[in-house]
Formats: C-alpha cells, sequence, structure tokens
C-alpha cells in the first residue's frame, strides 16, 4: 500500500484505540482482534477474513515505530490546514500554486499530474513523500517431521493466516534447524515486497537410530556365544534393506562396528552406520543350561574384569 493511501484509512479507529495507545495495549488489542476474526475461527466468513486483513494492516504500520511516525505525519497533513480535498482550494489549488500548474490525475503537456507529484517527493509510487516501502513482517513457524522425512527429504503443506503453502525439507536436515521460505511473510503495508516465513524444523526420534551428524547409531544385541566365538549378523538399514555385519571372537559389549555409507546423505557426502553390539544376558534358562553355564564358572580365567576400572580410579 503506497503512503499516500494511508490518508484514507483510519488505522487507530480499525483496531479501535486511540492516537497516544501505548505499544503493550496495541499489542494486546490487536491479538484479541486477530482471534477474533483470524480465518481459521471463521471458516468461510469473507467478511471476517477482510476485517482480519486491515487489522494485520493496522497493526502491521501502528506497531513499527517508524512507520507509525510516518503515518501520523501524514494524516496530519491530511487533517490540518493542507487538506487535500477535492473541492476548491483542495489538492488541484495546493499544487497548482505550488508549481504554477494544475495538478490533475493523468495530465497532458507537460502538466503537473498527481503521479508527477507523488514521483518529486521520492514516492515513485511505492513509498510516497520520499519513504521507501517497507518489506513485510517475517512470520515464525514451527514443524515436526518424521525422522525419515528429515533424512531423506521431503514435502509438506503448512497452514498459515494467508493460506496453504508448500514448503520443501531438505534431506538430511537436522534437527532445530530453520527453513527461510521467502514471500511467505506478511505483506507489506506500502507497496514493498512480502515477508519471509522462517520455519524452525523438530525431527521426532526414532525408535531405532539416533543421529550423530551424517551417520547413523544403532545398537544391535548378539548373544553371549556370538561374542565369544564371532559371527556374521543381518543389522537393518534406514532404507529398509538389511546389511550382514561380522561380530570377531571375543567382541565385548558396547563395541562399534562401521559399515561404510549407509548413513545419511546430506551436503558433503554421505555418512556412515555404526553398529554398537550389546551382548544379551538371557532371561530364562533351562536347568540343562545352568548347570553348563555353571560347569564354565568354574573353568573360566580367573581374572577380575574390572581391575583396569579400580586401578584408573585411584590414579
Amino acid at each position: 500500500m503506497a503512503s499516500q493511501d494511508w490518508l484514507e484509512k483510519d488505522f487507530y479507529k480499525v483496531l479501535g484505540v486511540d492516537k497516544d495507545v501505548s505499544d503493550k495495549e496495541l499489542t494486546k488489542k490487536y491479538h484479541k482482534l486477530a482471534h477474533k476474526y483470524h480465518p481459521d475461527s471463521n471458516p468461510g466468513d469473507a467478511a471476517a477474513e477482510a476485517k482480519f486483513k486491515d487489522i494485520s494492516e493496522a497493526y502491521s504500520v501502528l506497531s513499527d515505530k517508524q512507520q507509525r511516525q510516518e503515518y501520523d505525519q501524514i494524516r496530519a497533513m491530511g487533517a490540518g490546514g493542507a487538506r487535500f480535498s477535492q473541492g476548491a482550494g483542495g489538492f488541484e489549488d495546493i499544487f497548482g500554486g505550488m508549481f504554477g500548474g494544475g495538478a490533475r490525475r493523468g495530465a497532458p503537456n507537460g502538466s503537473t499530474s498527481y503521479e508527477d507529484l507523488f514521483n518529486m517527493f521520492g514516492g515513485g509510487g511505492g513509498g510516497g513523500f520520499g519513504f521507501a516501502p517497507t518489506p513485510g513482517r517475517d512470520i515464525a513457524a514451527n514443524t515436526t517431521v518424521s525422522f525419515r522425512s528429515a533424512v531423506a527429504g521431503d514435502t509438506i503443506t503448512l497452514n498459515t493466516q494467508h493460506g496453504q503453502i508448500k514448503v520443501r525439507i531438505p534431506a538430511g536436515i537436522a534437527d532445530g534447524k530453520k527453513i527461510k521460505v521467502r514471500g511467505k511473510g506478511e505483506p507489506s503495508p506500502n507497496g514493498g515486497p512480502a515477508g519471509n516465513l522462517v520455519l524452525t524444523v523438530k525431527v521426532r526420534p526414532h525408535p531405532v537410530w539416533e543421529r550423530d551428524g551424517k551417520n547413523l547409531r544403532v545398537k544391535v544385541p548378539i548373544t553371549f556365544t556370538e561374542a565369544v566365538f564371532g559371527a556374521t549378523i543381518e543389522v537393518p538399514t534406514l532404507d529398509g534393506e538389511t546389511v550382514k555385519l561380522k561380530i570377531a571372537p571375543h567382541t565385548p559389549s558396547g563395541r562399534v562396528l562401521r559399515v561404510k555409507g549407509r548413513g545419511i546423505a546430506a551436503d558433503g557426502g554421505t555418512g556412515d552406520l555404526l553398529a554398537e553390539v550389546q551382548v544379551v544376558v538371557p532371561s530364562h534358562l533351562s536347568d540343562e543350561q545352568e548347570q553348563a553355564l555353571a560347569a564354565f564358572r568354574e573353568v573360566e580365567p580367573k581374572e577380575n574384569p574390572r581391575d583396569d576400572l579400580l586401578a584408573r580410579a585411584k590414579a
């Protein structure tokens, strides 16, 4: 909206506040009206939607200290001795006297038109009276995506106060990252570019995998005998396939084995799959199994696995 149009709009009246309203009261009044007339609260109500746009436009100007000052100055010009009316002694006579010609809209042959006058003051049809067009405000929003969508990328649909928009979630995005969608924020109050939508992306945790930079971590249970004698096991990957992983003999619980190239594909390359093996203690044993383990205990090495821990704790 060009600044000269502010002469025709009483933003204070739109919001139902006095001219000397404080910033706090202005915001409080705006939130109350925006909630009442928001399209989500009034589906299909064109009048409420129009009212909501007027409220948003008014608040966008009055909540900005510089724009509010400009608006008050322009309104004062229209309300004071230099009132721009179209009767005798009005807009045409004022500028006609100033520039020696009839200020007529679209006047030909060197006569001064309204557009020419605004251009003289630096308006250029956008800011008016030398005020540069102001970009619209940015809108902050949040969204939560699945772990798989964050890794593989996705396109989501968001509902905003200005309608639905589609947003591309780039592959490999991390939890808490922000995406800027240009031109999807608040419209400019005086003909400038629209603001941006700044979207914070939250990633829902996965029950199997955890992210470690570009790597994927997964805990893989193995049996006692697999850890002792070694084995080849299958490990799941995020794309639904499995990969074979070789467990070396005498592998301790907690050792991390790496599968190259099966992590997250992001800028700079693809990470790895990090499989942490965990030796599982059987929860149920038959009498025969218990007797076998008791016999093993009698012949197992008589070393204390905690000796190193105790020594380092004393150091």
